[in-house]
């Protein structure tokens, strides 16, 4: 058990490093480089008129001008150390950028992860005891048709219609600008307000899997015999299904709970730019654009670690909800 664990944490760790690897190559493959890209005249809301011998200092400052090895060499000792490096362009240590901005995106990951799955593990129990009839039928299609459309598509059909539209909900951002809030609930009400419909598009779009799996699953558990004997017993229909059949459907449902963490967290980033969401996801995009490399290779470590510590622990309470899992490993090695 123990060694099957050491495999997968060496697994991991060899991921993190090819990972890391590629956050340093990919952002230095992009044409030019930061000081360039900030002394031109489309930087947005920033013009800074560098001269060729700033852009040439600046270069050195950072290590820029150095070979490729020795930049990844030295981006390693410095990672080792914790250290994340420098935003070139928000001129503060990426650590505190990213972590001011990761509250915001864990929001929005775990309020959709809870809802998705509330919901769908609802809704999958309804259908799969109603399975072949027009209700099942009727949920099937319409999960699967949902299923197929990306969250950042829902995204804009929900802040067309009930944010620009209907004026029901902000256009953007996580609160309300310069508001003067009287009390604490007042502030909560209106982070809530705002994260609705980024929140919404999340959990329709992961709403589909989660309920194709539930179904599956209740509908093999209904068909054991011990359903079949609680129901000639003539015990309540709400009582069969999430005392006795839920219960012992809920392994594959609670492992992909876990796993769907580590793919809501790519579909947050996606939502977040529709949004203008000041999470992980707003802040790669605005990365890319200014060609910042340190915040670039930040980001894109700190979702890298977020997934794999999803999939990992899926992995643990997987073998800890079904100790065959763990003794299958075992044996196989």
């Amino acid at each position: 058990m123990k060694g099957l664990r050491g495999a997968k944490l060496g697994e991991y760790l060899l991921t993190i490093l090819v990972v890391v690897t590629l956050n340093f190559l990919l952002p230095r493959a992009m044409p030019g480089d930061p000081f360039l890209f900030l002394s031109g005249e489309n930087t947005g809301d920033l013009v800074v008129p560098y001269s060729e011998e700033q852009r040439e200092y600046y270069l050195e400052f950072y290590g820029l001008n150095k070979p490729v090895v020795s930049q990844y060499f030295s981006y390693l000792s410095e990672l080792c150390r914790g250290n994340l490096g420098f935003s070139l362009y928000y001129n503060a240590p990426v650590s505190s950028i990213i972590l001011n901005r990761l509250v915001w995106t864990i929001f929005l990951v775990l309020a959709a992860v809870l809802f998705s799955t509330l919901i769908g593990v609802a809704l999958g129990c309804i259908s799969a005891w109603y399975r072949e009839k027009w209700v099942d039928k009727s949920l099937y299609t319409l999960m699967i048709t949902i299923s197929e459309i990306p969250a950042f598509l829902l995204g804009l059909v929900l802040l067309f219609t009930l944010a620009a539209g209907l004026g029901l909900f902000p256009l953007s951002g996580a609160m309300t600008h310069f508001a003067d809030y009287r009390h604490w609930w007042d502030k909560a009400y209106d982070i809530l307000h705002h994260a609705f419909l980024p929140v919404t598009a999340l959990v329709i779009a992961r709403l589909g899997g989660m309920y194709l799996l539930s179904r599956n699953s209740m509908t093999t558990v209904l068909a054991k015999d011990y359903i079949r004997t609680a129901q000639a017993k003539g015990l309540q229909k709400k009582r069969i299904i999430y005392r006795h059949a839920l219960k012992n459907a809920l392994l594959p449902i609670v492992t992909r709970i876990f796993l769907s963490i580590g793919g809501m967290v790519g579909g947050a980033i996606l939502v977040e730019n529709v949004f203008a969401y000041p999470g992980l996801g707003l802040l790669m995009r605005q990365s890319v654009m200014y060609h910042d490399y340190p915040l670039i290779q930040g980001i894109f470590l700190v979702v890298t670690i977020f997934v794999l510590i999803a999939n990992f622990t899926a992995d643990l309470v997987y073998g800890k909800l079904d100790p065959r899992v763990a003794q299958l490993g075992v044996a196989q090695k």
